[in-house]
């Protein structure tokens, strides 16, 4: 050992310049990377990721497709079944009837038209007992639905973060007082709830309108969303209490850093894990709400379609006499596979971002 120099390194026959290259090949990978690539390799998760990605992205992009307008009426005795594309691709015919859309919807219904002309899909699914297109209906229910969900979502989001970080963050007495009010919302049925502020808004429904610029179905995202926080908002308190006395937060409140800075700077980013998952179990649950709240004449109203809406249309054409089976098979089946794909990603964003499995394929 005496005969040794300190300060020098066994390179092994190596330079310093080979094992810098060497090293070079090996990049660090951060939570977020690692999580990505687990979720890769949960084959169930990631054909989930994949079919809700098509599906959202048909839904999103049905005014430029060459289908039937979901409101156009073509009156028949009863509703016709299904037929094979081969039998009957498409004919003419197309009438741009639908709702008062937005200007992008309306551009791109304008766009279809110049591309596609009069022409349209056959009726591959059928129809109902006023001639409409299920296929076309489906679709755009799908939108609907998707969109109310979404937004219901990231309202119920935007409450339930902002509500749970502080409670938790402040602790004592104002933790407690916020609680309170959680535990006294949560003895309230959501359902009565809702009926509740929708017949206010129908109350003033003209005046909102009119003054405001808000209609009844912008309403109905927020009224959804705001009975949807209160869970996320106890998951929320419980990641931050265990988090609020970390050595990182003991830092930033000696930096001078604010309370509002330590809780959306601090404190959100690291539970976002958490946040993202319940939120991939909150969609399907809001897309079954807004189902059932349609289904009872609460939410979306006709001549928009949903998928609440498309229950109602295959209730009312079963009957004893004779089943129209695509009226119910094919609607339950889009919303049966979407809500399937929702909580399989779900389960899957779980495992790929528990820190726990970090590091394992």
């Amino acid at each position: 050992m005496a005969g040794k120099n300190p300060k020098s390194w066994d390179l092994g026959g190596k330079n310093f310049e080979e094992l810098a290259s060497e090293a070079a090949k090996f990049k660090g990978e951060s939570l977020w990377q690692d999580a990505w690539r687990r979720l890769k390799a949960n084959r169930t998760a990631w054909w989930s990721l994949l079919f809700l990605g098509v599906f959202m992205t048909i839904a999103m992009i049905a005014p430029l497709m060459p289908i039937p307008s979901p409101v156009f009426l073509d009156l028949q005795l009863e509703p016709q079944p299904p037929i094979w594309p081969w039998t009957n691709f498409g004919t003419g015919g197309f009438e741009p009837q639908y709702w008062e859309l937005s200007a992008l919807d309306n551009f791109m219904v304008d766009t279809r038209v110049a591309i596609f002309g009069d022409w349209q899909t056959g009726p591959w699914l059928g129809t109902d007992g006023k001639g409409r297109d299920i296929l076309s209906r489906i679709i755009w229910g799908s939108r609907t639905s998707i969109l109310v969900s979404l937004a219901a979502a990231f309202c119920s989001l935007a409450i339930g973060v902002s509500y749970g970080a502080v409670a938790g963050y402040l602790g004592g007495r104002i933790d407690n007082l916020m609680m309170r009010v959680v535990d006294i919302l949560y003895s309230i049925p959501f359902i009565f709830l809702v009926i509740f502020l929708i017949t206010i808004v129908n109350e003033y429904r003209a005046e909102l309108e009119d003054n405001y610029g808000i209609d009844r179905e912008t309403v109905f995202y927020v009224v959804i969303g705001a009975v949807y926080w209160l869970t996320m908002a106890r998951v929320v308190r419980g990641q931050v209490l265990s988090l609020r006395n970390q050595e990182f937060i003991e830092a930033a409140r000696v930096l001078g850093a604010s309370t509002a800075r330590i809780v959306f700077v601090h404190l959100v980013p690291n539970v976002l894990s958490i946040v993202i998952v319940y939120l991939t179990l909150t969609i399907p649950a809001v897309m079954l709400f807004e189902a059932f709240l349609s289904f009872l004449g609460l939410g979306i109203e006709p001549p928009k379609v949903s998928w609440g809406i498309l229950a109602v249309d295959g209730s009312e054409m079963v009957n004893p006499v004779k089943l129209y089976w695509w009226l119910v098979l094919f609607p339950a089946g889009a919303m049966g596979t979407t809500l399937l794909a929702l909580n399989l990603l779900g389960d899957g964003l779980r495992d790929a971002l528990d820190p726990k499995m970090r590091g394992r394929d």
